[in-house]
């Protein structure tokens, strides 16, 4: 008995040494199923059904900025992968940047695993637009927080309602069209 699960544990050693083993990092496979983002809208949408029903320590301290979700198709379609690509990272580094603040003011705990649920979504999102060629992009501090694209929010509630949208919306579009998908 004990020979086997030496055996086991050696197999384990092995598949481990050979994940980390240095050398050209393999090429992430695109993740084109939007069954994916379903799931990340879906996790979205519990976190501000969560916030609907709380009563305290769940709000924000002052307004924060957000993308604006509102997507007008003949804009949309102007642009190029590019352009496209970069209002949703810049959108989602804005989102980041947001439920980060709403993390730190909130004092129930009931809502931690949510808030911290969507951070993490929002990191996995960014693995998926990697996985499909599109590159991460940290704006430039004051290029985000002004213009067209952005507008403020007051509540953590409307915070997290522009979360579910901007998913649905801008997210949904770009990933749906991404060209390595097609």
């Amino acid at each position: 008995m004990f020979h086997n699960s030496s055996r086991g544990l050696f197999t384990l050693l092995l598949m481990l040494l050979e994940w980390t083993r240095p050398g050209l990092p393999s090429p992430l496979r695109p993740i084109c199923d939007l069954r994916v983002l379903k799931h990340f809208i879906e996790e979205a949408r519990d976190a501000q059904a969560a916030m609907l029903t709380c009563k305290e320590g769940c709000g924000l301290p002052e307004p924060v900025t957000v993308p604006q979700t509102k997507v007008d198709f003949s804009v949309w379609e102007r642009k190029n992968a590019l352009e496209q690509a970069h209002e949703v990272q810049s959108g989602l580094w804005l989102l980041n940047q947001a439920i980060g603040s709403l993390r730190a003011s909130v004092t129930n705990t009931a809502l931690h695993s949510h808030i911290d649920n969507s951070l993490i979504n929002i990191f996995r999102i960014g693995k998926v637009l990697r996985s499909l060629n599109i590159q991460e992009c940290t704006p430039p501090a004051g290029e985000v927080s002004r213009g067209e694209e952005t507008w403020r929010v007051s509540s953590a509630s409307e915070l997290l309602q522009v979360h579910v949208n901007f998913l649905r919306g801008k997210l949904q579009l770009l990933l749906s069209n991404a060209p390595v998908c097609h």
